[in-house]
């Protein structure tokens, strides 16, 4: 399984024939300016929620490449009405088996609304199995006991968490999510794009380590493999 760090909270992660990205914000972050997203074709586009540091690239990226939005009904809708061919509504507890794999819809604790002011629905994350590794991608969330509902029925491979604090969890609610949900590998996202999340790497490093927790703080369009 190859994921590549696109900024923010963007990943896309690829195997056999599937290309899965999460909550494109590319164009808009300075930051991840030398990103073609033209580039980018993926099957299949997963959004956590409404807001636009989230979905700000995801019509273009769908259009271009037919991908798939697999979203909230609130969010999902809201694409459709857009013109996107694909889309899939979830909601929180339910799971879809797709052609690439299995999604269940988690709970996530932030807000959501969409660009233009609409209601964005709730807030999810996301457990994914498929590629023969499961992994949950959290979306923005607080650290919250329901994670633990995670590791009871799921084994973990890896965790993609927030951790830039303000917005969502900081590093140290991030290490106890890990636990929660029971891996030690774990995947930073939602650090550094302006100031309300910037992060001392040294220090979060630091207390990783300290738990027992395999941190990763990926550069914007470095690409590795789980």
């Amino acid at each position: 399984m190859e994921i590549t760090f696109y900024g923010h909270a963007c990943f896309g992660i690829t195997f056999d024939e599937y290309y899965l990205l999460f909550d494109p914000f590319i164009s808009p972050n300075e930051k991840a300016s030398h990103i073609d997203i033209n580039a980018i074709k993926p099957t299949h586009i997963l959004l956590s929620h409404g807001h636009g540091d989230h979905i700000a690239d995801a019509e273009a990226i769908a259009k271009a490449s037919d991908a798939m939005i697999i979203a909230n009904y609130e969010v999902a809708t809201w694409f459709e009405n857009k013109g996107v061919r694909k889309t899939h509504p979830m909601n929180h507890g339910g799971s879809w088996a797709f052609a690439f794999g299995k999604v269940k819809a988690v709970n996530a604790i932030h807000s959501s609304m969409l660009p233009d002011g609409s209601y964005g629905g709730n807030p999810m994350g996301f457990v994914i199995e498929a590629g023969g590794k499961t992994f949950y991608y959290a979306g923005d969330t607080a650290l919250t006991l329901d994670m633990k509902l995670i590791a009871e029925r799921f084994v973990i491979d890896f965790a993609i968490l927030p951790l830039g604090s303000n917005f969502t969890m900081d590093y140290i609610d991030a290490m106890t999510a890990a636990k929660f949900v029971g891996t030690k590998d774990v995947i930073g996202m939602h650090f550094d794009t302006f100031g309300f999340i910037e992060i001392d790497h040294e220090a979060t490093l630091l207390e990783a380590k300290k738990q027992g927790i395999d941190l990763l703080l990926p550069e914007i369009g470095q690409t590795f493999t789980r």
